[in-house]
């Protein structure tokens, strides 16, 4: 893992987020702190400077109904919201962008809201990841064209997180990041549900015949009961730990639940900071350094988090110029055990028991040794400095060192002749029976034929078969959707069946389990050899080796490559046309080429 060189420290914040006191907020808007004064503000190329450009800005302003001593002088703050009505992760957001403003106006700034792309993983098609990286397109687009002087960042469903801060560290300026937050545990009957975990679980039952339509119905209201994002250590617990690991949150930030009071005192403390970030001119640069990336991965696997951070950490490291990889991943893997018993990688807890056991500052305090204790954050400036005091309150939730979820961190990363760029695969939350595992392969081309096919008796599908699904990768899928977690056959749950290996260039819900090989590199729609597969293929799965191999020669792989015909454009114009043509692979984060190559972009001209 290699970062660039930091030439200049930022001068330091101070670690207080009380900010100051509305009778004093206008005097202190104009007086210097931290040495910049307010003709330094990105903002005060906008209002200013002489002549009609500023003027009319002047004037537009008023037209919005603002007072000069509001707005002239002060640190401009963008709160950028991606509140939806039909995103229940941040329906609740537009209530805290509120608190959020409110800190930013105790503080001396003056905050201006802007919506922008939601996006929800419940509903989006063909999956959100095809538009992540519009977001953090929008993200740098926005904030480099108007007159702010830094963010802040509302997000939490999963690839909010990572488009968010990949646009935000492309623009550069300061920026806190807001977690939506989990939403509240679920409850059936006498049971304690998680979100996405118990419905894979409970739609196999409804398959299997366990349970029928009327328990199906009550599940439906008793699954996710709340505003938030979901209550496992899904993607989106897993991505905004993560946030708060790289130090662009409020500590404890990530698991306050969405309607605790916490997190509206949380966004208002997030308000009150950011103003202090932009007068001491910290910035994400300053923050987002290689030691910050190597901590979050640290975190992510120590929480048995999701698959789906390796993509957004690799793709988010890219944009503040730190190379990330595969094999930092499986590096650091070997050397963090899983601590958070949380599900689904856990067998028992939920995030609100997480938070109230210690969040993730008392998550870190069982690991000072694997961290980089003297980098940055938006608050401190050290982590050291942020994690004094934290501890844990149940050990059970938290485990300490001695008495591991898992001796190793929860994601391995594979190779060998099916993916000679690398596959991943969340083994903690796989059958330990098929962690070393050779059977007949049973292939699909596409999601569509696997759901229509899948129980068809020709198949011969037994509990060893291995299940492969091509044609959903990044450009296949197109958008690398969540399909990786196939479904086992009708017939093999009715006789108790749960897991069964599974191999695709998909991804999976970080709410996922079983031993799914996920993210295959290269993918199969630009001739990966997963496209070569056959039905009846032997393939071996050998987690403890890291190695996935495809038991065919080369020369008769030599020959089914030379009758392969790539696919037809998925994108004849539009967005998807310039996905289609942009689209980097799994193992480089799927991040759009152009978006991630270096390369410096001037602000705009405000005069």
């Amino acid at each position: 893992m290699t970062g660039p060189d930091q030439d200049g420290a930022a001068p330091e914040a101070t670690a207080d987020q009380g900010g100051v006191t509305p009778e004093n907020a206008r005097a202190e808007s104009h007086r210097p702190a931290g040495g910049r004064r307010p003709e330094e503000l990105r903002s005060h190329q906008w209002y200013g400077a002489g002549g009609l450009r500023s003027f009319s800005h002047r004037a537009r302003t008023r037209q919005l109904g603002y007072l000069p001593e509001e707005h002239l002088g002060k640190p401009v703050v963008a709160i950028l919201n991606t509140w939806s009505d039909i995103n229940p992760c941040h329906v609740h957001l537009r209530d805290r962008a509120q608190a959020v403003k409110r800190g930013v106006w105790q503080a001396g700034g003056f905050p201006l809201e802007f919506p922008v792309s939601t996006l929800s993983e419940t509903f989006q098609k063909p999956t959100p990841m095809l538009y992540r990286n519009m977001l953090a397109m929008e993200t740098e687009e926005l904030l480099r064209s108007y007159p702010v002087d830094g963010a802040v960042l509302m997000g939490g469903c999963d690839k909010s997180t990572p488009a968010l801060l990949m646009g935000a560290a492309s623009a550069d300026l300061p920026a806190i990041f807001v977690p939506a937050g989990p939403m509240l545990p679920g409850h059936w009957r006498d049971e304690v549900l998680g979100s996405g975990t118990d419905m894979w679980k409970y739609w196999d039952d409804r398959r299997a015949g366990l349970i029928g339509d009327c328990e199906l119905q009550e599940l439906e209201s008793g699954l996710a009961r709340s505003p938030g994002h979901c209550m496992t250590m899904g993607t989106a617990s897993t991505l905004t730990a993560a946030a708060e690991a790289l130090g662009v949150t409020v500590p404890g930030a990530s698991s306050i639940p969405a309607v605790d009071s916490g997190h509206d005192r949380m966004a208002a403390a997030a308000g009150l900071r950011i103003v202090e970030l932009v007068r001491t001119d910290r910035r994400l640069s300053d923050i987002l350094t290689a030691d910050a990336f190597e901590d979050a991965v640290t975190t992510v696997l120590g929480l048995g988090g999701s698959t789906n951070a390796v993509i957004h950490l690799i793709a988010m490291a890219g944009r503040a110029g730190v190379t990330l990889t595969l094999d930092d991943f499986d590096r650091v893997a070997r050397t963090v055990p899983v601590l958070a018993n949380v599900r689904p990688g856990g067998q028992k807890y939920l995030m609100e028991d997480f938070h109230f056991a210690g969040g993730l500052p008392g998550f870190l305090s069982r690991i000072p040794d694997l961290l980089h204790l003297d980098r940055p954050t938006v608050c401190h400036d050290t982590l050291r400095e942020q994690l004094a005091g934290a501890r844990v309150h149940d050990d059970d939730v938290i485990r300490p060192r001695d008495r591991p979820v898992a001796d190793e961190g929860g994601v391995a990363v594979l190779r060998g002749n099916l993916c000679p760029d690398g596959a991943v695969i969340k083994h903690i939350a796989a059958e330990p029976r098929l962690l070393r595992h050779t059977g007949r392969a049973v292939v699909f081309d596409d999601y569509r034929t696997m759901q229509r096919t899948v129980n068809d008796p020709a198949l011969d599908i037994t509990a060893d078969s291995v299940l492969v699904l091509r044609g959903s990768g990044p450009r296949g899928g197109p958008g690398m959707p969540e399909y990786g977690m196939l479904p086992i056959p009708d017939h093999l749950l009715r006789q108790g069946v749960r897991d069964m290996v599974r191999i695709s260039d998909a991804r999976m819900s970080g709410t996922s389990y079983g031993a799914c090989v996920l993210h295959v590199a290269p993918e199969s729609h630009i001739g990966g050899p997963l496209a070569l597969v056959r039905t009846g293929d032997e393939i071996t799965l050998d987690v403890e080796a890291r190695t996935l191999h495809l038991h065919v020669d080369d020369e008769e792989l030599a020959r089914r490559r030379a009758r392969w015909t790539p696919p037809p454009t998925r994108f004849e114009r539009g967005y998807g046309a310039l996905y289609d043509a942009q689209i980097t692979q799994a193992d480089t984060g799927c991040d759009f080429e152009f978006l991630a190559r270096p390369g410096k972009v001037r602000d705009p001209y405000a005069g």
